[in-house]
């Protein structure tokens, strides 16, 4: 019986999204083979809660538990932390120190993916793979609305460089909308991209590698009756609709499997990770979004979503990760 440490919470908005996550995951390992334990990761601790609500610190020093007066070391970490420190290489990293095992992308990668302009800088070529132009903001830098309205054409995306969860987000039609956007994004970042808006229809694709081959999932089309996919829109019931399997031609299967391999293996990801794509309106190019290297684990999440869709069970799934992580 192996110990899993499944590590929740983390230090972003998307905590309480993070928990459920946790909840779907632990309640599909194989209690036969894994015997989980739910860390939760705030600023302050990372701790583990006992079925009689004690909350007991985990020594960081081993990334041990103590219970009982026994100590329990981990086998493996299945990392469930959206946002930071778990999706931008943080954990990745401690963990590569310490020598545990995880489920996720390595501590760059994770670090590189979660900086949306640097990983358009990094996929872009990608054959098929088209980007929208962007400019990249830092907040110590002086920002002239004038020359931005001079390099790109409105409508304009707003939104937080390393945000993961759809916060800080505006979509701006003229120049008089610029500044309250730049502002909005900037309290959730630093770093910001100011990005030519793409019309079309979104879709997101799941890819993992399973038994140590590269497999890309049904892909989910996004229907929202909001302006753009945002953090309401995200997560509020009713207000968006998810197709899985999308409606695509097999060509365009072909292509947008194609894409989300060569993406995947260009950014040297693991385990599974999740690509947003716009497919344009006039021409049908597939424009990159982003990349999400740990993507929402709930019920309705788009990765169990599309696991369901392809025919796999979902313990076999969260299974293969932990097999293939320890690898």
């Amino acid at each position: 019986m192996k110990n899993i440490a499944l590590l929740a919470g983390g230090y972003s908005g998307e905590y309480e999204v993070s928990i459920k996550s946790a909840k779907y995951v632990a309640a599909n390992l194989k209690a036969d083979k894994y015997k989980v334990y739910t860390i939760l990761v705030t600023r302050e601790r990372w701790f583990y809660v006992t079925e009689s609500n004690e909350e007991i610190s985990i020594d960081r020093n081993d990334f041990s538990l103590t219970l009982n007066g026994g100590k329990i070391k981990f086998d493996f970490a299945f990392i469930t932390v959206h946002g930071t420190p778990g999706e931008d290489g943080k954990l990745q990293g401690y963990f590569d120190m310490i020598g545990i095992p995880y489920n996720t992308c390595d501590a760059t990668t994770s670090a590189i993916t979660m900086n949306k302009a640097y990983t358009k800088a990094i996929v872009n070529g990608v054959d098929g793979l088209h980007t929208a132009k962007s400019m990249q903001l830092f907040q110590h830098d002086g920002h002239d609305v004038a020359s931005i309205a001079a390099r790109l054409k409105f409508p304009l995306f707003i939104k937080p460089n390393n945000g993961g969860s759809s916060v800080g987000m505006s979509k701006v039609h003229n120049v008089a909308g610029l500044p309250q956007a730049l502002e909005r994004a900037f309290r959730e970042d630093h770093q910001i991209l100011v990005e030519e808006f793409i019309k079309g229809r979104e879709f997101s694709v799941g890819i993992v590698r399973l038994h140590g081959e590269l497999k890309v999932l049904p892909a989910t089309e996004i229907l929202t009756t909001k302006d753009f996919f945002d953090y309401e829109a995200k997560y509020t019931d009713g207000v968006t609709k998810e197709v899985t399997p999308a409606d695509l031609s097999p060509e365009q299967y072909k292509t947008i499997n194609r894409i989300v391999a060569d993406v995947y293996l260009r950014l040297n990801c693991h385990g599974m990770t999740r690509l947003d794509f716009i497919l344009q309106e006039e021409t049908g190019d597939f424009y990159f979004i982003e990349i999400n290297t740990t993507p929402g684990q709930t019920a309705n999440s788009l990765i169990p979503q599309q696991v369901r869709a392809a025919g796999i069970d979902i313990q076999e799934f969260y299974d293969a990760l932990v097999v293939g992580g320890m690898r």
